[in-house]
């Protein structure tokens, strides 16, 4: 197996891996270190917690410590949390040189290009599991099995993952009704208090994060046990970000997805992603149709709080200003949406005639 003196790290960069818990390379490291060392373009693909970030970290801070002047590099991200949390990498790593700043610049020219090859896309630690679940009983669900959890393992965290804003709004005022430690994470809240709240359930002072997908990509969160699909997924990809929150760097997960009526063929397409059956958790019915009326009632209480809170509203705002920061006119876009919503509307309804012109013109047999 390699090492990190192999891979051609300076001493001091690995004397930090070791203060840091790193030992030994993982694979995409092992292959990409030193291809990044001899200054060629590098692409690396591997599994959700296999070291990637380290990867690019480590080189890159030997480089820099060897000519730590002028414009140096450029770490692109798909969400801020994420740079956010490479940021962290890259002054702890280069904690003896002193580094403060990340400068940005890029150059890609022929590329090397290595990938871990796994015919499976989720880690062998990670316990995939579903919850077979009628719509409206879904939340009953969700309190139950977080009940449950708290029970048996009061020291574990739990991520949950919704597919809306206001859904992720609502679950966290819910949840806190039943008094539990929870915290969220979506793009209507300000930065600022992503981040703030992120810190909060990495320091273990919330253990329940729900978020929606602006937190299933990349964020390395050790002490998360379990993830909790509240919204089975619509693209088996986001599956394997979401559940990858958990089971890193070789440690044990537990992933549960709730499944309901509606969702049959989207599991079918995560099984055939991951190459995977996903198992049934066990659960008493019973126990969790005792609850069923409380968290019907709460879940309505809290949508009521939230619609005198404008919330929708702040949402639109946000809308178009993301619009005006993308080079759009926000009301130019909605007459457009106006547009397509009419012809939609049209060609369905030209569709139905169609329909209905072609039943009336079938024969019908006249018996003498």
């Amino acid at each position: 197996m390699a090492t990190f003196e192999s891979l051609g790290l300076c001493e001091w960069l690995i004397q930090q891996c070791k203060q840091m818990g790193i030992s030994r390379p993982t694979p995409v490291q092992e292959k990409c270190i030193p291809a990044i060392l001899e200054g060629r373009d590098c692409m690396g693909c591997a599994k959700t917690g296999s070291g990637k970030t380290a990867a690019f970290v480590l080189p890159v801070l030997q480089k820099l410590s060897e000519d730590p002047y002028g414009v140096f590099c450029l770490v692109l991200t798909p969400t801020r949390e994420l740079a956010y949390q490479i940021a962290e990498q890259f002054r702890a790593l280069g904690k003896p040189m002193g580094l403060k700043d990340c400068i940005i610049s890029i150059a890609m020219n022929r590329p090397f290009f290595w990938e871990h090859k796994s015919d499976v896309q989720t880690v062998e630690e990670l316990d995939q599991r579903f919850i077979l679940t009628p719509e409206k009983v879904k939340d009953a669900y969700l309190v139950h099995l977080i009940q449950k959890f708290q029970d048996e393992h009061d020291d574990w965290s739990i991520m949950i993952f919704t597919n809306t804003c206001k859904n992720c709004q609502i679950l966290t005022m819910m949840l806190r009704e039943f008094n539990f430690p929870t915290i969220s994470l979506h793009s209507m809240m300000k930065q600022r208090q992503r981040f703030a709240n992120l810190a909060k359930f990495k320091s273990n002072v919330f253990k329940i994060l729900i978020a929606t997908d602006v937190a299933a990509r990349g964020l390395d969160i050790p002490t998360v046990q379990v993830v909790i699909n509240h919204n089975t997924p619509g693209l088996p990809k986001i599956y394997i970000h979401r559940v990858g929150r958990t089971a890193r760097a070789g440690r044990n997960g537990v992933a549960i997805t709730l499944v309901t009526q509606y969702d049959i063929h989207l599991i079918s397409a995560i099984e055939e992603q991951i190459q995977a059956k996903l198992s049934e958790f066990p659960v008493e019915e019973k126990e969790v149709l005792k609850t069923l009326t409380q968290v019907n009632v709460t879940r309505r209480q809290c949508e009521i709080r939230l619609e005198s809170t404008d919330f929708d509203e702040k949402k639109k705002i946000n809308k178009r200003k993301q619009m005006i920061l993308d080079g759009k006119d926000p009301d130019l876009e909605e007459k457009r949406k106006q547009e397509h919503e009419k012809i939609r509307r049209q060609k369905k309804k030209q569709n139905r005639k169609k329909e209905a012109k072609k039943h009336s013109a079938k024969p019908t047999a006249v018996h003498s």
